[in-house]
């Protein structure tokens, strides 16, 4: 569905404000279920990509788990109607509030990020009496291919534990009376392009096993996180990631036991195509080197080009026919505030609609007030 066909119902609205293509997110959703092919495969919706309610209900009703990294992620997603069975909790620094209020609501697993967490989680699940059903998040030291930030598998990351940590708290782990060692969890980052990393990624996964298995253990599941990228620069022509070459790697590659139960944690991929950041140009302005494109949607709106140096596409939706090189900024007061520099693209005056496309994913969640900026509104394909 192209954008230019609601410049009507666009121009009616205060910018900037957050568009979503609700067929565009359903076709997705479909094309997830459609590709798994994977028996025992549980796809768990990582809501740190992306929490509009409207998204989040769809999601749920799909039949999709949560992936949640925070504990207002959990109550977010319990609120929304997921069901506790189909909730995971990672994320390195889990408070105890967090933990407990995740252990009342009886979800399915914790990923747990360090031995510390272990005996912290032991001793919460404890006081309530409860056992806590957990995943032990290994590093693999897979180098994901990606940027430096969003990189979570390497061995200088924060993330999980390395496969020395693990042997040497096996016998630790089962002296916690309070807690179920159900599996193994893994994510090497995100915004994955080349797919081959999810090879090296299983391979390391199948050695792992094996030598678990070689000592006894035979866990019931296994987590590969999610990770897999879409194409910023070619939306309209990449509408979706490629989710059949993503799940067949690991039907060929992975080398699971007798039913044991595989999950999948995937939100930009699901989330980034549909949506897209509505602005309006302020002004043009001739600078020595270039012409400025000054937006009223900034870094506020879209961190990411500002934080991780991304590209996203800009579309004029109603500009001329003639064409000018510009650098695409926002109001903020920082230098960073850009979202593209030196790019071609008709030529805009005051007051035509801009839209910066694949913002489905790390737009709306990230959005901040700095300089005192409202937060925007959502709209849907659907409503308008």
């Amino acid at each position: 569905m192209k954008l230019s066909s609601f410049i009507g119902d666009f121009q009616t609205k205060e910018t900037p404000f957050y568009f979503y293509d609700i067929a565009l997110l359903q076709q997705t959703i479909d094309k997830v279920k459609e590709s798994v092919q994977i028996d025992n495969a549980h796809i768990h919706y990582a809501l740190k990509a992306n929490v509009d309610p409207y998204l989040l209900r769809l999601i749920k009703e799909a039949g999709f788990g949560a992936d949640c990294v925070s504990g207002n992620e959990v109550r977010k997603a319990i609120e929304v109607g997921f069901d506790p069975k189909d909730i995971v909790f990672a994320g390195v620094g889990k408070t105890d509030k967090e933990i407990a209020y995740a252990l009342s609501e009886n979800i399915f697993s914790f990923n747990v990020e360090s031995i510390e967490e272990l005996y912290v989680l032991n001793e919460l699940a404890g006081r309530e009496q409860k056992i806590a059903q957990f995943a032990l998040r290994i590093n693999p030291l897979v180098d994901a291919g990606t940027h430096e930030y969003i990189t979570t598998g390497t061995r200088d990351n924060k993330f999980g534990v390395t496969i020395d940590e693990l042997w040497g708290a096996l016998d630790q782990i089962n002296e916690l009376k309070h807690l179920h060692f159900i599996g193994i969890h893994f994510h090497i980052g995100s915004q994955i392009t080349d797919l081959n990393t999810f090879v090296s990624l299983s391979a390391k996964v199948n050695e792992l096993q094996a030598r678990l298995v070689e000592s006894g253990y035979e866990l019931p599941h296994i987590n590969v996180g999610g990770g897999l990228g879409i194409d910023y620069e070619n939306p309209d022509e990449n509408e979706m990631a490629d989710f059949e070459s993503y799940f067949s790697i690991f039907k060929t590659h992975l080398k699971l036991l007798p039913g044991q139960q595989l999950h999948f944690e995937l939100g930009r991929s699901i989330v980034g195509q549909c949506g897209s950041l509505i602005s309006r140009v302020l002004y043009t302005k001739k600078g020595s080197d270039t012409t400025f494109m000054i937006l009223d949607a900034g870094m506020t709106e879209l961190i990411r080009p500002a934080l991780y140096k991304a590209k996203h596409k800009v579309d004029i939706l109603s500009g001329s026919s003639l064409t000018q090189t510009y650098d695409v900024v926002g109001p903020i007061c920082e230098s960073s505030d850009t979202f593209a520099k030196g790019v071609t693209l008709p030529e805009a005056k005051r007051g035509d609609m801009v839209a910066i496309r694949s913002a489905g994913a790390y737009g709306q969640v990230m959005a901040n007030q700095y300089n005192l900026r409202e937060l925007p509104k959502a709209y849907y394909s659907s409503d308008v």
